[in-house]
């Protein structure tokens, strides 16, 4: 079998018509209705590695990263709009879509009949995350939606402890015939690529050699969030880009890096210090959805590998009015079939507007309050948030009428414990909180590392790192840090799972 649609002479110059085709093959190849016992597909009837970045997906370079209840469809199409050009679907269990009797259950999760999610116009490109450790489960879930999705991604890097009690994401880290095993059957059975989200080891060669593992089983591409499993919550700490980089230098396939971003000059950073294809965001984007708006024009007018990007370090089109870009989604949300979940609505709003919430208490507390009750449609329980948004807008507005004529560069204000800049408190701006360096077990140490290796990473690390004076290359990595004691910022909530 010829490669499927190699007729078209450049699929990106007539990607629509490409899109429509590609759907109607994975329709015919793999249908909701298709069992696990399907005869496998073979290599040559579908793109792979760079063949499938390029010609398939356009070849994005900002991606949105799966997130549980937060990367959903109001979410994606929003984020589209402010320049993301590859977008993961929130974290699907296989265990819940095979076993669950109810319809109701599964279209949470991804809702076909509605024909929004996956539509080859709106919603496109887009990857499906899977988790779980049961690979004949998360092929028959896969083979549901494969027809509607670019490609099925496995969750090998959720750090959570439901991802422990579940047996997934990153607790699968010590079970690699089990990882082999699970990506395999996808890669062999489905009729679309198999991609997979990982975190590093505490060693370079460890991680490297995880990440080989996975391409031989049939990862077409890789994404690699620089932190530890052990890095989460209070001791999330810093991605280590090195690695990142020596995972892309490892394998053949493309690679996105993920970890440490907050500005749009961190992308940059990021893609010259890893050489990665791709970055991936998760938090830092959903603080402000505006992260990646005007990459890619900059991208295609330049011959750069770099962005350009604007004279300003803070150009308004990269922070725009918070409240703006919350009623955006809210009115996204209203003009959807596809329902959106409270809890994810609650959830966008609170982290849109975080920068003027803990000065308008008041509506901070509105905002908690919010409840639907028993009753109300659907429509009528999204207008007190609407409400809440307005009132912000108003408010907002108002505060930045006070300093009309100033750009954003001269309203930067520099916190003195970290360095780290903060915007006016009416534009959509990144958050962190500032906790100390995540300890590496023991144990892992010892099996994985030996003393002398530690030593010469400390030795490279200082050399890179001058503490007294908090200065930090951001080449290397792209925060400041303070005076000893470390405190490092982190991104995002404590209760934000990110796949």
């Amino acid at each position: 079998m010829t490669n499927r649609l190699s007729f078209l002479p450049n699929p990106t110059n007539h990607f629509p018509v490409y899109r429509l085709l590609q759907s109607l093959f994975n329709a015919t190849m793999g249908s909701p209705s298709s069992s696990s016992s399907t005869t496998p597909i073979t290599e040559t009837a579908k793109p792979t590695g760079y063949d499938f970045y390029r010609r398939v997906l356009g070849s994005p370079k900002y991606i949105v990263a799966p997130m549980v209840d937060q990367s959903e469809l109001a979410w994606r199409r929003l984020s589209r709009k402010y320049g993301a050009q590859l977008i993961y679907t929130p974290m699907i269990n296989a265990k819940v879509w095979v076993e669950s009797p109810s319809k109701t259950v599964r279209d949470n999760l991804f809702d076909l009949d509605s024909g929004e999610e996956g539509d080859l116009t709106t919603d496109r490109p887009l990857f499906a995350q899977f988790c779980g450790h049961n690979p004949e489960k998360m092929l028959k879930a896969a083979q549901a939606i494969q027809h509607r999705v670019d490609a099925i991604d496995v969750n090998l890097g959720c750090p959570q402890d439901i991802a422990r009690r579940g047996k997934f994401g990153a607790f699968l880290q010590d079970d690699w015939e089990l990882i082999y095993k699970l990506i395999n059957t996808l890669h062999v059975n489905l009729s679309i690529p198999v991609t997979a989200k990982f975190r590093v080891f505490p060693t370079v060669e460890k991680t490297v050699e995880y990440a080989k593992m996975l391409e031989r089983a049939g990862a077409q591409i890789l994404t690699c969030h620089g932190r530890m499993r052990e890095q989460r919550g209070q001791n999330t700490g810093l991605a280590d880009w090195e690695k990142i980089r020596a995972v892309k230098q490892a394998v053949s396939i493309p690679v996105f890096a993920n970890g440490n971003v907050l500005y749009q000059s961190d992308i940059g950073a990021c893609l010259k210090k890893t050489g990665c294809d791709g970055l991936m965001s998760a938090e830092g984007q959903l603080y402000n959805v505006a992260l990646f708006s005007g990459l890619a024009e900059d991208s295609a007018s330049s011959s750069s590998s770099e962005p350009s990007g604007s004279t300003l370090q803070f150009p308004p089109s990269q922070h725009p009015l918070h409240a703006d870009l919350a009623l955006e989604y809210l009115s996204i949300v209203k003009s959807l079939k596809t329902r959106t979940s409270l809890s994810a609505v609650k959830g966008h709003l609170f982290k849109i507007m975080r920068p003027a919430l803990t000065r308008e208490k008041d509506l901070r507390e509105r905002l908690g309050r919010v409840i639907s009750k028993k009753g109300t449609s659907y429509l009528d329980s999204l207008k007190p948030y609407e409400d809440i948004c307005l009132e912000m807008k108003e408010r907002m507005e108002r505060d930045a009428k006070e300093v009309e004529g100033k750009s954003l560069d001269e309203l930067v204000t520099i916190d003195e414990a970290t360095g780290m800049k903060v915007l006016p408190h009416w534009v959509a701006q990144p958050y962190w909180r500032y906790v100390k360096p995540a300890p590496v077990p023991a144990k892992r140490i010892s099996e994985l590392e030996s003393e002398e290796e530690e030593k010469a990473k400390a030795q490279e690390g200082m050399k890179r790192m001058k503490v007294g004076n908090a200065d930090l290359d951001l080449e290397t990595q792209p925060t400041k840090i303070g005076p000893e004691p470390i405190v490092i910022p982190t991104f995002g909530d404590a209760g934000i799972m990110v796949a």
